[in-house]
């Protein structure tokens, strides 16, 4: 087992989210992720740069962490050939500490180039289909050209490209986009502690890592804790039939205004007790997933990371 920490940049600027990676390979991280995102879910939260930029800057200040989008929509304000691109150079400058994490995106990041982002589950699945296999052609080498259903490439070539190919974790919520993972991905990439996303992951022949997000939310006490998830993180508990569909922060203003304390405490790990975070880590464990990233939602990260450093990182650790 492997575990990472949720650079949130819906939450934090870009040198804060370096500094927090930097930390976090010196407490013992063995990997960080980056949310990929043009707007907040929330007004409150304030940041949203450029997650590639911030990943290269990591990748020079970091020597042995790993670095991972979590996740990247290669089809609609991405083209899937500039997320090659993108990649492939990371993979370099990186050493191949990087993982490409993908999945079929938000109409809250996909919409702002002002083109359709699909109404249904099958159409975003279908392009996401589509982009993975332009991205393993150009990452095959050589000139290639695509026609597809949703997406076209015309005479493209990739020309630095790593010695090895990042591995590609593709995001499912359900089995169908769990084949997709098997087919297409060398990774699974969830957000739930769903056993049967890993079952129909392995079903399919899906034998890679199996990346999923532990909501956790650190601080001196559980109150405390819990009045900083509902600030700035209550967006989370909505679910993804919501969160893939709402197109602002202002949407999701409204859509988890109803959201208390105790819808919290039922899905984050809160407070101080490194053993409430042990068990949210073990449901997850139990399911199968073994690339488990800690997503804290708490109102210190610089706090959480000592926790994590003097209390939390031995009790999670067990053998691979």
């Amino acid at each position: 087992m492997q575990i990472g920490y949720k650079l949130a940049a819906e939450a934090f600027g870009p040198k804060e989210l370096i500094h927090q990676a930097v930390r976090a390979e010196q407490v013992g991280f063995d990997f960080v992720e980056i949310s990929d995102h043009f707007h907040p879910w929330l007004d409150v939260q304030g940041h949203s740069p450029f997650a590639w930029t911030v990943l290269g800057s990591i990748a020079a200040r970091t020597e042995r962490i790993g670095l991972a989008t979590g996740v990247t929509c290669p089809t609609v304000r991405y083209h899937p050939a500039i997320i090659a691109q993108a990649a492939a150079t990371l993979a370099i400058v990186s050493d191949g500490r990087f993982t490409l994490g993908v999945g079929a995106g938000e109409r809250l990041n996909e919409h702002i180039i002002g083109e359709d982002f699909p109404n249904n589950v099958r159409g975003r699945h279908e392009r996401l289909r589509e982009a993975l296999e332009i991205i393993r052609l150009l990452w095959s080498g050589g000139y290639h050209s695509y026609e597809g259903k949703h997406l076209r490439l015309e005479d493209a070539r990739v020309w630095d490209l790593p010695d090895t190919p990042p591995l590609i974790a593709v995001a499912a919520g359900g089995p169908v986009a769990a084949k997709l993972a098997a087919e297409f991905g060398d990774g699974l990439f969830a957000t739930e502690p769903k056993s049967e996303i890993v079952e129909a992951y392995r079903r399919a022949g899906g034998s890679g890592p199996r990346y999923a997000e532990v909501p956790v939310a650190w601080a001196p006490d559980e109150e405390q804790a819990v009045q900083a998830v509902l600030k700035t993180s209550r967006w989370a508990v909505t679910g993804w039939k919501v969160m893939s569909e709402l197109p602002n922060p202002v949407n999701f203003e409204a859509a988890s205004a109803t959201v208390t304390a105790d819808d919290i405490r039922k899905q984050f790990a809160v407070g101080p007790d490194p053993e409430a975070f042990v068990r949210a880590v073990q449901r997850y464990a139990d399911a199968g997933f073994d690339r488990l990233v800690l997503q804290n939602a708490g109102p210190d990260p610089d706090g959480f990371l000592d926790f994590y450093e003097t209390r939390l990182s031995t009790q999670l650790r067990v053998p691979a």
